[in-house]
């Protein structure tokens, strides 16, 4: 048997009439960027979200360098984040002449370890990025807390985590930034790239909609320097049909995640769901110190599997001028030698996820 890692086309056969017709609106419409399909998506999140504002981006890098934008982040400045995610979570901090500043994770939830967080703070810090990692998100009542007692801004990377919650409150409504990305393979995912910013700030939320306008307060009128970071009207009709079936999709992720753990339990290190709220998995990674022989054997058998990550950010060769080595943040780099991925997407046959745990405890056997 071939599993697919995640299928996109079994999930746009399951909505294809709802997706072709809001295409063939906006291709007839002749407004491809901007526009009322625009507008309507961000009004959506917004009221899924719980915050006032949704400003549509080019992506969730663009949402998190427009974030940084927003709240003042410049050069020399510094910016508390995790070692243990995707690149860009650091990498807008240095395109803006800032400093990412690594805080090691929690062993359990690979999120970033709050009671570490307060020994980094200096007079250059500015923001923390915690970031809600494969779908469960970060201990936000600490991280609140700190940022309270030094004056600093919390912009939430829920790039993985639209409809997680931490006790009773939505990923990206509890800083005072929220970013999210619609990269295809996310829980929310575009027919291209999309990104979205999320706050109850006024000011935040006007200066996100110059930055990723040029700068632009008013047409031909530039009041900053900006970038280019529309969210395209496509994007947009396509991913407002989605969410209305999001929390269905996020309801099969859980059963597949919970039939997952029932079975898996005493083979692998199954996720730990720690936090008070609802953990949504945009990944289903796991632990194994026999992570590369089992990985290749899975493969063999036609079950891909994923890495996510390999090398923790400090140790990648695009920071070597933070002077950081091997050993500042042990917990990311054991965990990076361990982890891995199965496919976890709603549409996931039963069959198939029979036949993942059986392959694994033949492995194992």
């Amino acid at each position: 048997m071939q599993v697919p890692f995640l299928d996109l086309k079994r999930q746009y056969q399951s909505i294809k009439e709802e997706i072709d017709q809001v295409v063939r609106e906006v291709v007839e419409s002749g407004r491809y960027i901007g526009g009322e399909k625009v507008e309507n998506f961000e009004k959506d999140i917004a009221h899924y979200v719980g915050v006032k504002h949704a400003i549509g981006v080019s992506s969730g890098t663009d949402a998190l360098l427009a974030s940084l934008m927003a709240v003042g982040v410049n050069q020399g400045d510094e910016v508390i984040t995790s070692p243990f995610t995707f690149i860009a979570t650091a990498e807008v901090v240095s395109f803006l002449g800032a400093k990412p500043v690594f805080v090691d994770i929690d062993e359990e939830t690979f999120n970033i370890n709050p009671d570490l967080i307060e020994k980094k703070i200096n007079s250059k810090t500015k923001a923390i990025i915690p970031v809600h990692l494969f779908g469960q998100m970060a201990e936000m009542d600490s991280i609140m807390e700190i940022a309270g007692k030094y004056g600093l801004k919390v912009i939430e990377d829920a790039a993985q985590s639209i409809g997680a919650s931490y006790k009773g409150r939505a990923a990206c409504s509890i800083g005072d930034a929220g970013c999210l990305s619609f990269f295809p393979s996310k829980n929310l995912g575009a027919f291209g790239d999309g990104g979205m910013v999320c706050t109850n700030d006024d000011t935040i939320a006007d200066t996100v909609r110059q930055v990723k306008e040029h700068g632009s307060a008013s047409r031909y009128h530039h009041t900053r320097i900006g970038f280019n970071g529309r969210l395209d009207a496509i994007q947009a009709a396509v991913l407002d049909v989605k969410l209305r079936h999001l929390d269905g999709w996020t309801k099969k992720r859980i059963e597949n995640s919970e039939y997952y753990n029932n079975n898996l339990k005493e083979l692998l290190r199954v996720p730990i769901k720690k936090v008070d709220g609802i953990h949504v998995y945009n990944q289903y990674s796991v632990l194994s110190d026999r992570r590369d022989e089992l990985t290749k054997y899975l493969n063999s058998k036609g079950i891909p599997t994923a890495i996510y990550y390999p090398i923790p950010l400090h140790l990648q060769p695009s920071f070597s001028n933070l002077g950081n080595g091997e050993g500042d943040y042990p917990v990311a780099e054991k965990i990076s030698k361990k982890v891995f991925s199965l496919p976890i997407f709603p549409e996931l046959y039963p069959e198939e996820k029979e036949y993942i745990i059986e392959t694994i405890r033949e492995f194992f056997k």
